[in-house]
């Protein structure tokens, strides 16, 4: 492309300091470096961990920032060394990276990349410098991706090459949200046929959840929600039943126990509260019920609960992006939402221009969307 090896000047919103609106700045994007891929970004979702890191509650973001994880695109250039990829390719940058080479890589079992993955430095690429700058000043990189931004420059273990006709603005729902809620039924809880399943936080992750519990084949399908707007979309996906626990004078594990006969036999949760993981913990059966973690908590919260709730049987799963190694899945859960294995338009609920980024964040804090997608 005309652009390659050269400076970009694009709009981007950019997070100056924590707890304040986003603002659309024209930025500067540099050319890749050595094993980096210069991405013009299509749609973006906003997912609730972009909340988080603006409110503080990810305490490792450095500000300023440009925040989007969940983001799809087009190659616009590669750097020095890039042999899989080229101008042009579709693709979905990944915020979990994978390597393909180290230990973790190369575990069935993990999902986590050591070489560049969970417990690495964020806001720079791995050669400890920012690609972006806003006014004469460095901006910082958000998970890797930085996808609320026309441009953004990633390393080649952070970006999926998906199907050519893959439509963006759908799959790019496949970098985050759905792909954790859907991986954690099919993946980390593993979900039988037959099964008796309780979802916590009917958001787009919890929605997702209830796709793979329903693809699993789980009899019931139960949405625990405070908000009773989001049921009727759950039961659309395929919840059986929904109960909003404010309207019940008892404890909300009681109610579920005495609504599948002395307890589910999965439950997760998907708010990032450690009062209703224990909620959810006490929901399941006493002997082999399975609480998965979804949510994710304060990091100055601690999950405190009687030993006996698990002695008796009972397990605690957790894992991120619900399993999936994200360079070999994505590729395949894209070609699967393409050929409706799944459907992700009931997960989308408004269409924004990037312009309008904090509107859509306004959407996802009061409860009124599932997901907003930006469109680029």
């Amino acid at each position: 492309m005309a652009t390659a090896g050269k400076v970009i000047k694009c709009k981007a919103a950019v997070a100056w300091a924590p707890n304040q609106p986003l603002c659309i700045e024209e930025i500067e994007v540099a050319p890749p470096k050595a094993q980096e891929i210069r991405v013009k970004i299509v749609a973006s979702g906003i997912c609730r961990s972009d909340d988080h890191a603006i409110n503080g509650t990810l305490s490792n973001v450095k500000f300023p920032v440009i925040l989007g994880h969940e983001g799809a695109g087009i190659v616009e250039s590669v750097g020095e060394g890039v042999q899989h990829f080229k101008p042009g390719d579709k693709v979905i940058p990944l915020w979990l990276p994978q390597c393909g080479t180290c230990r973790a890589c190369l575990n069935p079992n993990n999902n986590l990349c050591k070489q560049y993955g969970i417990g690495k430095p964020i806001g720079v690429q791995a050669d400890g410098t920012s690609r972006f700058t806003c006014k004469g000043k460095a901006i910082y990189n958000f998970a890797y991706t930085s996808t609320f931004s026309e441009y953004t420059v990633v390393n080649e273990i952070a970006v999926a090459k998906i199907h050519s006709d893959a439509p963006l603005e759908k799959v790019c729902l496949i970098g985050c949200g759905f792909g954790t809620g859907y991986g954690s039924a099919l993946n980390i809880a593993k979900v039988e046929k037959g099964s008796t399943c309780a979802v916590f936080g009917l958001g787009g992750i919890g929605l997702s959840v209830v796709i793979g519990c329903k693809e699993a084949g789980a009899a019931k399908i139960i949405g625990v929600d405070t908000n009773s707007d989001k049921f009727n979309k759950a039961k659309k996906l395929g919840a059986t039943d929904c109960i909003n626990p404010n309207d019940y004078q008892k404890p909300v594990h009681e109610v579920l126990t005495e609504m599948t006969d002395g307890g589910l036999d999965y439950c997760f949760e998907c708010i990032g509260n450690t009062n209703v993981m224990t909620s959810a913990l006490m929901s399941t059966d006493f002997g082999s019920g399975t609480l998965t973690v979804v949510g994710v908590a304060p990091p100055t919260a601690k999950l405190v609960f009687d030993p006996m709730l698990i002695v008796t049987g009972r397990s605690v799963k957790g894992g991120l992006f619900g399993g999936w190694k994200s360079r070999e899945s994505i590729p395949k859960l894209v070609t699967e939402s393409m050929a409706s294995t799944f459907e992700l338009d009931e997960l989308i609920t408004h269409k924004l221009p990037l312009e309008k980024i904090n509107e859509g964040f306004d959407l996802l804090r009061k409860g009124k969307s599932i997901r907003t997608v930006l469109l680029l």
